[in-house]
């Protein structure tokens, strides 16, 4: 299997895993905050675990390469506060625009991710989106339209700018991550973590959690495998395709919601939004594969 496919594949697998976030958080009644902070605390906790188990540290630049010069370092920690700093954004704007917004509003607005990922990619890594990329991401906009049929109705203004905003910093963390290719951007989402940790836990103060045991293995599932599990493949998966092709492939994570519900409570997604999710799965697919024998030729 080469680079490329590894790459596609941890990305769905991320997905995957992201896209069960909805089911477990409907367990936990707490203030979202409080589910934003304690599942960013679990997470922070696995993973630097992970870290001190496998007994690695950062891994030296090589000597007589860009990337060992002070240049090239301070890019590096550039990338990885920048990446720290919009993936916590993402993920504490994301609860905020759900109390004040309809849900179907804030995911389809937040995976406009795609588009910035497309331009800040050409401005800050030099990987300009090819053909295949460009047609993606028309497909998955009219698809995404399609699996939302009744748009964005039901909203409030201030919730939907927070969700355009989640979908600005969602992209900008996916380039973060690509310009740390070289280096360890594991590093950015313990950071990212443990700085959503330090924001949102404080408000257990205002609204104390109930800390039933539902609750308390929803937030662990939710630390462990829905962020922490699924971040590794991220890190994993960016090292080896572009930022827009990552943001078009975790495009998967809102079509797998309705799976889950529909495993869960036997409720059955609309004509229209298989229809969506049907063009969305068909255009990543494609340009996956396009970008597959491209890079292979």
């Amino acid at each position: 299997m080469d680079r490329t496919t590894k790459g596609l594949l941890a990305i769905v697998a991320c997905a995957v895993l992201w896209s069960t976030g909805g089911l477990f958080i409907k367990l936990v009644a707490w203030h979202p905050m409080v589910i934003a902070g304690s599942r960013s605390l679990v997470a922070a906790v696995f993973l630097a675990s992970l870290r001190l188990l496998s007994g690695r540290s950062r891994k030296p630049l090589k000597a007589g390469t860009e990337a060992g010069t002070r240049a090239g370092t301070e890019k590096n920690h550039a990338a990885m506060y920048g990446a720290a700093a919009a993936y916590a954004a993402t993920m504490l704007i994301f609860v905020a625009a759900n109390k004040l917004t309809a849900s179907a509003n804030v995911i389809l607005l937040q995976y406009s991710a795609p588009v910035y990922a497309a331009l800040l990619g050409w401005l800050l890594v030099k990987e300009k989106p090819r053909i295949e990329h460009w047609l993606a991401l028309a497909a998955v906009c009219f698809g995404l339209t399609l699996f939302f049929k009744d748009g964005l109705k039901g909203g409030s203004f201030l919730g939907d700018g927070l969700a355009v905003i989640s979908g600005v910093t969602f992209g900008a963390y996916s380039v973060f991550m690509r310009m740390q290719k070289n280096g360890r951007p594991e590093d950015s989402i313990l950071l990212a973590h443990i700085v959503t940790a330090a924001i949102g836990l404080p408000f257990a103060l205002v609204a104390p959690p109930l800390l039933e045991l539902k609750s308390v293995a929803a937030i662990l599932a939710l630390g462990i495998f829905q962020i922490g599990i699924a971040s590794l493949f991220f890190a994993y998966g960016i090292r080896r395709v572009s930022a827009v092709q990552a943001m078009l492939t975790a495009v998967a994570e809102p079509l797998l919601n309705p799976v889950w519900v529909l495993l869960a409570t036997g409720e059955r997604p609309g004509a229209a939004a298989i229809a969506g999710g049907g063009v969305i799965l068909t255009a990543v697919t494609v340009s996956s594969i396009w970008g597959v024998r491209r890079q292979r030729r």
